[in-house]
């Protein structure tokens, strides 16, 4: 950590964050896989509250993020957010759990450390931030010609990252976020697009009946109140056998 300190790493982040302006933290929590409360504990100076450090690798991808270092900070040689270790492949973050169905509170989510997995590049889309989602549930297991199972991981795009040469389009497999009262409760699906005339369907494919289509008309929000954003583009699939 190049003999810098914690504490002033949490006061540089936390300047840069400032300087950044309004949806910097969610930025940053979505680049580096992490939460928006970890993004804030790792960014909190003051006394006797909780703090979390932040990490030898986690700290070059913030400064790409930012293009600025901490004073008396030197880059390393490299400063991949994801470090290939063979050649194809990159290692990406567990981003969350997606599960139809399943709304919980912002700060309920996950403060452990990701878990990283090595996926293989994506050639079409090499700038494109890589998320990966464990999947809970059965609202995508008739997917065609591909199901989705429970205990699955997808390798998804985060979509902001692409929609402006990809935009949504009919058939697209997308990692969808609701939330409601406000941002503090979400959840996190995935579902299959669906244009028509007056409206876009973001459907389930599943033998369960109970799960049914997210309906967006002309504006950006759907059952009453409820907030709708498209958040990775689904493009691989990742079943492992367990063995028992």
């Amino acid at each position: 950590m190049n003999a810098l300190r914690q504490d002033q790493l949490r006061a540089w982040l936390a300047t840069m964050l400032g300087k950044a302006g309004h949806g910097a933290k969610t930025k940053l929590a979505n680049h580096l896989g992490l939460t928006q409360a970890q993004i804030t504990r790792m960014s909190r100076t003051d006394p006797g509250k909780e703090t979390r450090d932040i990490n030898v690798n986690e700290l070059p991808a913030i400064v790409a993020f930012f293009g600025e270092a901490p004073p008396g900070y030197e880059m390393p040689a490299s400063t991949d957010q994801a470090t290939p270790s063979a050649r194809g492949y990159s290692v990406a973050l567990v981003t969350g759990r997606v599960e139809a169905g399943s709304f919980r509170l912002v700060d309920d989510y996950d403060q452990s450390e990701p878990q990283r997995v090595m996926v293989p590049e994506d050639p079409e889309f090499p700038n494109a931030r890589v998320l990966v989602f464990e999947v809970a549930g059965d609202s995508m297991n008739a997917l065609a010609p591909l199901p989705i199972l429970p205990g699955a991981q997808v390798v998804a795009l985060a979509f902001e990252d692409i929609s402006h040469r990809y935009p949504i389009r009919d058939g697209m497999v997308v990692v969808v976020e609701r939330t409601r009262d406000g941002g503090h409760l979400r959840e996190w699906s995935i579902k299959q697009v669906e244009f028509h005339e007056d409206r876009i369907e973001f459907c389930p494919r599943s033998t369960n009946k109970t799960h049914k289509p997210i309906v967006v008309e002309r504006d950006a929000f759907a059952d009453g109140g409820t907030g709708i954003e498209i958040i990775a583009l689904v493009r691989r699939v990742i079943n492992d056998i367990v063995i028992r």
